[in-house]
């Protein structure tokens, strides 16, 4: 028998990967041209020249024993001062590779320093909506998620409850920008406002909070927008990265963790989270692939394809009555479902083989997410069926 545990998360599994499995059903049913799939957020665009030209240099020209072979758990250390320094160069920081920790992606970061902070019964604190695997990352520790209610005038962060929320027990508080799903990039004056309230907080309990920056889409912002480098405005800040979406490698699992030095016990938690690295079974991020992105570690991805995407979704959508905030970065539409039930309203667009996410599965019930990060020719077959959808609610 399977742990009491396993058995309630795999009942539950992730509503975005049942959605995508359900879009090859269909796809073998209608045909593919015929299913129109905005249920996961994979990246439609192709990965820059750059990493092929550098996954054959570095198995062409490096010795094997370095590409294939164990290094330390944080990662090669040539590897991490390129990526400091290219921080470093975007973001007037001064890091080195000391302060970063190659991982598994940024869920594999966001597990390893997650094992590092908490103990049984600590409250780390999300916004909704918020990447529904936060639940259970932080449940894989027996940390408890503290949920802040969604603001949905303009999805800033609602820092009034926020407040109220943080206890004794948080330990940590978990952001996302630009967010996953709704792409609205969260403002300096929201970054600077969040800050002062931890720092307060930190005072008045006599802890340490940490910010857990989870920045896969920092690449992906629209119209001039800046996203804010949370290091700078806040001492206790951890930086979970990825390079899945900045350079369309989702199945590599390449990221990083930034962990500063002005962190509160820095030597503890760094070395906590090297051996944290080893002991979740990771042992290390893939090295051939850390070898490769740091030959381009400030190549990316053409997000103009993105952003065509994104204008023509969203202002068909508004056209026919959709309600969205508009995003600002990230690849995904957060629109108002057309009826309380998000999840029947989710189903009742799968009739016209229109595949998008119960905003219920972010923690926010009463809307839906459409990842756009798809071929363009696809939304443009798709808005009839947008367009269908929305008379049928007399819209």
């Amino acid at each position: 028998m399977i742990s009491d545990k396993m058995s309630g998360l795999a009942k539950n599994s992730s509503v975005i990967r049942a959605m995508f499995e359900e879009g090859k059903r269909l796809a073998g049913i209608y045909g593919a041209e015929n299913v129109y799939d905005f249920s996961l957020g994979n990246p439609s665009v192709e990965p820059p020249i750059q990493i092929k030209e550098a996954l054959l240099q570095v198995i062409n020209e490096e010795s094997p024993t370095l590409v294939h072979g164990y290094m330390n758990n944080s990662g090669y250390e040539d590897v991490r001062e390129q990526i400091a320094a290219s921080i470093n160069r975007n973001f007037s920081t001064s890091f080195h590779s000391d302060n970063i920790v190659m991982t598994v992606g940024a869920a594999g970061g966001l597990n390893v320093i997650l094992k590092t902070f908490l103990n049984p019964g600590d409250e780390v604190v999300v916004f909704a909506p918020f990447f529904g695997e936060y639940r259970n990352y932080v449940s894989n520790f027996d940390g408890q998620l503290v949920v802040v209610s969604p603001n949905t005038i303009d999805f800033q962060p609602n820092l009034v409850e926020f407040e109220k929320k943080i206890t004794q027990k948080t330990k940590a508080v978990i952001v996302n920008t630009p967010n996953n799903p709704t792409g609205v990039v969260y403002s300096e004056k929201t970054i600077q406002d969040l800050a002062d309230i931890l720092n307060k907080k930190q005072k008045e309990f006599g802890s340490s909070i940490y910010l857990i920056s989870d920045e896969p889409y920092r690449e992906l912002a629209y119209d001039g927008v800046e996203v804010p480098y949370l290091t700078k405005y806040y001492d206790n800040t951890i930086v979970g990265y990825s390079f899945s979406k900045s350079l369309s490698l989702p199945g590599e699992r390449i990221g990083y963790l930034v962990i500063p030095n002005e962190v509160d016990d820095f030597e503890e938690v760094i070395q906590a989270a090297n051996v944290a690295n080893r002991i979740l079974g990771y042992v290390n991020a893939p090295s051939l692939i850390q070898r490769a992105v740091a030959k381009c570690v400030d190549a990316k991805v053409e997000v103009e394809i993105y952003n065509r995407n994104r204008e023509l979704l969203y202002n068909n959508l508004v056209t026919y009555g959709y309600q969205c905030v508009k995003p600002q970065g990230a690849f995904y539409l957060f629109i108002k479902a057309l009826e309380e039930d998000d999840k029947a309203f989710a189903n009742k667009a799968k009739e016209h083989n229109l595949l998008i996410v119960p905003g219920s599965a972010f923690g926010c019930p009463g809307y839906c997410r459409i990842a756009y990060c798809v071929d363009y020719n696809m939304i443009e077959r798709s808005l009839p069926k947008f367009e269908k959808l929305a008379k049928e609610y007399g819209l």
